[in-house]
């Protein structure tokens, strides 16, 4: 059987006009660093940030980092230009009544670098029940724009420094309470 016109599109030499910029090089990456990738990243934000961060796991493709609201700009911008996590996925946020807080997590990703393209890294930070606020990460990330509007809605957090902490999913008269908070209930049940 012939491997005529069967192109392995993984295998330089198939085409040697194609080279993706930027690469995983930039990072450190290497083919062969497969499986110790997520230690890699860890080791990077842990030089560089030290006891500003924590991370809270490390799995195959996922890394969690936990870093303090006031330290959550220098951090993701750090992850953007140097680790090369170029975009934001989604943003979630968690309502912990028990503790007093809700946390906001960003998963980032990568389009522009092949090796990071399956990894998310989830960047997670705190801010309290009663006076929820946390700067916004529109000005790194532009993708989290609706997702930072529909958790300002849903949970009450606003982002400070967002050019619309505003409404576009529940009505403009919403009276309530934000409606993904554990203590919401929905009338007449």
């Amino acid at each position: 059987m012939s491997n005529k016109g069967n192109h392995n599109v993984n295998d330089p030499k198939a085409n040697s006009s194609t080279k993706i910029e930027p690469s995983g090089a930039q990072i450190g990456i290497k083919q062969d660093d497969a499986l110790v990738l997520e230690n890699l990243i860890v080791n990077k934000l842990v030089s560089k940030f030290g006891d500003k961060i924590k991370i809270a796991y490390t799995k195959p493709l996922r890394i969690k980092v936990e870093v303090d609201r006031s330290d959550i700009i220098e951090v993701a911008s750090f992850i953007k230009e140097s680790l090369l996590f170029d975009h934001a996925e989604s943003v979630a946020g968690t309502d912990y009544p028990k503790g007093n807080y809700i946390e906001v997590v960003y998963h980032l990703g990568s389009y522009t670098v092949d090796e990071l393209g399956a990894h998310v890294l989830a960047l997670a930070t705190r801010t309290g029940r009663e006076d929820s606020s946390l700067p916004s990460l529109v000005n790194i990330y532009k993708s989290v724009e609706y997702h930072e509007r529909e958790t300002f809605e849903m949970l009450g957090v606003y982002f400070e420094g967002h050019p619309r902490n505003d409404r576009f999913l529940l009505p403009e008269d919403w009276a309530d309470i934000p409606p993904m908070r554990k203590e919401f209930r929905i009338k007449g049940r």
